[in-house]
């Protein structure tokens, strides 16, 4: 960078046009730190979703245990509350479980049964209740977690301990 000398023509404009790119660039990254801590709050942590589960009482619910919950957690969301996705046949499925909207709940974009008789956007929200209670249905009709495809392929009748790790949920 080179140096302005305060006699030289303009230097004092140029100089508060620098600060005020200076300034600028500073209110940017700023911003952007603010817009990625938002994001990394759609998220939650495993341990403390173990204790949110504990206290719904789903530790043994249904013969499921809470490490059940957890993988099941993971494998659809990766424990991201806010997730939607959109399947092949134009259903969406939302939340941290990934409830479809076919079946369990009303997106108002196509025919559903809405069987947990919710809006899908309350499936989004960080308080995780209505998730927790619309799951707690789905598991207990026929098919339990078997339910959910991915719970079948990476869950079910493995060792799941090791998602309590550290975790002390009661």
């Amino acid at each position: 960078m080179w140096f302005l000398s305060p006699d030289f023509p303009g230097s004092q404009r140029l100089a508060g046009s620098l600060s005020l790119l200076v300034m600028m660039r500073v209110l940017f990254i700023c911003m952007a730190s603010c817009l990625l801590v938002v994001n990394g709050g759609d998220t939650i942590s495993r341990c403390a979703l173990a204790k949110i589960l504990h206290e719904e009482n789903l530790d043994g619910f249904e013969g499921y245990s809470l490490p059940d919950w957890l993988c099941l957690a993971f494998v659809e969301s990766n424990f991201n509350i806010s997730k939607v996705t959109e399947n092949v046949d134009g259903s969406f499925d939302y939340g941290i479980f990934q409830i479809n909207s076919h079946y369990w709940c009303n997106d108002y974009q196509s025919h559903s049964e809405n069987f947990c008789h919710i809006d899908c956007q309350e499936l989004l929200s960080p308080n995780l209740i209505t998730s927790i209670h619309c799951a707690k249905k789905i598991v207990s009709g026929s098919g339990g977690m078997k339910n959910w495809a991915l719970w079948r392929l990476h869950c079910s009748g493995r060792p799941l301990s090791y998602w309590m790790t550290g975790c002390h949920p009661g």
